[in-house]
């Protein structure tokens, strides 16, 4: 496989920026200051394995259906050791992030809004996974801290005899509205302030700026009904506390 030319240049630029990023974040002491720079060189080889491999099968719905399944047990997986890994968190983020992205998925290709064809399907559920990945993440992270922040709050629900769900219930609500704010934020901006990755992509790839458009859409649809699903039900799961969790790293 021919290397591109551009190769160099690129590299350069990616190396000056995960410079920039590591320096900044040295100089305000943030504790785990590497970890931009360990992401980027494991995106880096993680890109560049999954493309020689995507050449391959991109036509290939068996083989898509594997990549995907490989894609969403990693998401769960990396969800779960952000909230503490153990069994019950591997099955509330792998129950959670499936459901919405499959009822998400379900919904595109059943009405019609693109067509089920091997490349939408990868396209859809890769970028759907991680999003929902995401905002699992971000909600379980939230409603723990929520809880440690206000245990004596939620104390104070259980002492005067309410259950565990109904103790936490306004920190999990309030959690779920905060995960949701980056999605909600980049696809009101969209067009404005953003232009995602996937309507770039599908311009550069050939397409009209329209379809590209209507893809887009569909897409940024499918993010937040995947991700309001995921969230609420990575919440439900986390409801009832009883006692104080420890608050995540």
């Amino acid at each position: 496989m021919t290397l591109p030319a551009d190769l160099g240049p690129t590299l350069v630029g990616v190396l000056v920026l995960a410079v920039i990023t590591t320096g900044v974040l040295a100089l305000f002491r943030i504790p785990g200051l590497w970890a931009p720079v360990v992401a980027i060189l494991r995106g880096a080889v993680q890109l560049a394995v999954i493309s020689v491999i995507l050449t391959g099968v991109i036509t290939s719905a068996l083989w898509i259906a594997v990549a995907l399944v490989v894609m969403f047990a990693i998401a769960a997986s990396v969800a779960t050791g952000r909230v503490g890994r153990s069994s019950r968190s591997f099955a509330m983020m792998a129950s959670s992030i499936a459901a919405g992205v499959l009822v998400a998925a379900t919904v595109v290709f059943a009405t019609g809004a693109l067509e089920l064809t091997t490349r939408y399907a990868l396209a859809i559920g890769a970028i759907v996974i991680g999003n929902a990945m995401s905002i699992a993440t971000l909600t379980g992270r939230m409603f723990t801290t929520s809880i440690v922040d206000h245990w004596d709050e939620v104390e104070g629900w259980l002492a005067l005899g309410a259950t565990p769900r109904a103790s936490t219930l306004h920190l999990a609500r309030r959690a779920v509205r905060d995960a949701l704010v980056p999605a909600i934020d980049q696809t009101k901006t969209t067009g404005l302030v953003v232009l995602p990755g996937a309507f770039v992509g599908a311009i550069f790839g050939g397409i009209s700026p329209i379809e590209a458009g209507r893809f887009q859409i569909v897409v940024l649809a499918a993010i937040m009904a995947a991700g309001a699903l995921t969230s609420v039900l990575v919440a439900t799961w986390m409801g009832p506390v009883r006692t104080k969790p420890v608050a995540p790293r």
